[in-house]
């Protein structure tokens, strides 16, 4: 068993999903720390919190600096973040009088924070891309077996005939409605978070609003109405939008493992997983992985919901939360978006003529 089968060399076979995961690396965060610290500069600068010349020293550097991992590691030790480290290496490659103006007014949530939601505007793309994948593979079947028979049941019984499209129908709507939502969504979620120590902005005077619209701007981000440092709903509704749409797979898939019992013969599916000790069989993998996927971040919804629970202007332990479970709601939903397309890319024959 592995301590995260995301990733592990062996169960990622099954449960991999390199791409989201590389968007989850520290290589990837620290990236889009500094993407967010060389446009806090541009910004400051254009409002005239900072020379000029400051800024594009700052974004010059930002934009080749490599960090002391090791340096890093021992600072989120010590510091439960690994910011103040970082900012201290980065001045220190900066002349002495130009090293006050990085980071300037800034604390390290915000860089924390916007490097987040950065990374979760390419998630968004990818995991959008997948479910727009899955919802036309659903549509071909539809398409090529939708008039076929199925005996509909309730409470695992026999009830009435149905239609294929019936049941393909019951899978493809709700993935539909998690369009809408995601697009309804990417607003209250894609912003960017700035608001220095209490969240107030405190060292940029009146030129604090004029400074979050340019960084947004200049990120390509939305502009909140104040740092949302211990508002934590946008993150949480994303993860809740995460467990629906795995969820809706996991039906999928457990529909599908019952079709594919033997005795019901009411679907074919094509590269089936084979048993050491019963040579015969064709076990439907990919679909019960989409029954535990669903189970899995359903289970992580409910933890996930407890980081609303910040302190005052700002919580390490709720925020430390998001850190051990987002990640995992992530790769489990785009792993289940990644085993449904192949799963329904499988299927050879569906119902009866």
């Amino acid at each position: 068993m592995a301590l995260s089968p995301f990733e592990n060399d062996l169960y990622s076979g099954l449960f991999g999903d390199p791409e989201l995961a590389g968007l989850f690396s520290d290589a990837a965060e620290l990236k889009a720390m500094l993407e967010f610290e060389a446009a806090l500069a541009g910004a400051q600068a254009e409002a005239g919190l900072i020379p000029a010349h400051a800024s594009g020293v700052i974004i010059e550097l930002c934009n080749t600096f490599a960090p002391d991992r090791e340096a890093l590691r021992a600072g989120m030790a010590r510091d439960g973040v690994a910011v103040p480290d970082l900012v201290k290496q980065v001045r220190a490659h900066l002349p002495e009088t130009l090293a006050p103006h990085f980071h300037f007014g800034a604390t390290s949530q915000d860089a924390v924070d916007t490097a987040l939601v950065l990374r979760l505007k390419r998630i968004i793309g990818i995991l959008g891309t997948r479910l727009n994948g899955i919802i036309g593979a659903l549509a071909r079947l539809e398409e090529r077996f939708g008039a076929n028979r199925l005996m509909g049941r309730t409470r695992m019984q026999d009830a009435l005939p149905i239609t294929v499209a019936d049941r393909l129908r019951d899978w493809r709507l709700p993935l539909e409605r998690d369009l809408t939502r995601l697009s309804e969504l990417k607003p209250r979620l894609l912003v960017v978070q700035l608001g220095g120590a209490v969240g107030t902005l405190e060292k940029f005077g009146d030129k604090g609003s004029e400074v979050v619209r340019s960084l947004a701007s200049q990120l390509g981000l939305g502009a909140p109405e104040k740092a949302w440092h211990s508002q934590r709903d946008a993150i949480v509704e994303f993860s809740g939008w995460l467990a629906l749409v795995a969820g809706t797979l996991g039906k999928m898939g457990q529909d599908i493992a019952l079709l594919a019992q033997n005795a019901r013969g009411e679907i074919a599916l094509a590269g089936g997983g084979g048993s050491s000790a019963m040579p015969h069989k064709s076990n439907p993998v990919a679909a019960e992985v989409l029954v535990s996927l669903a189970r899995y971040t359903a289970g992580l919804g409910g933890t996930m919901a407890q980081s609303l629970v910040h302190e005052q202007e700002r919580s390490g332990a709720a925020w430390a939360l998001e850190w051990l479970v987002l990640p995992q709601m992530t790769l489990a939903a785009g792993s289940a978006l990644l085993l449904g397309e192949r799963l329904l890319g499988s299927v050879e024959g569906l119902g009866q003529p």
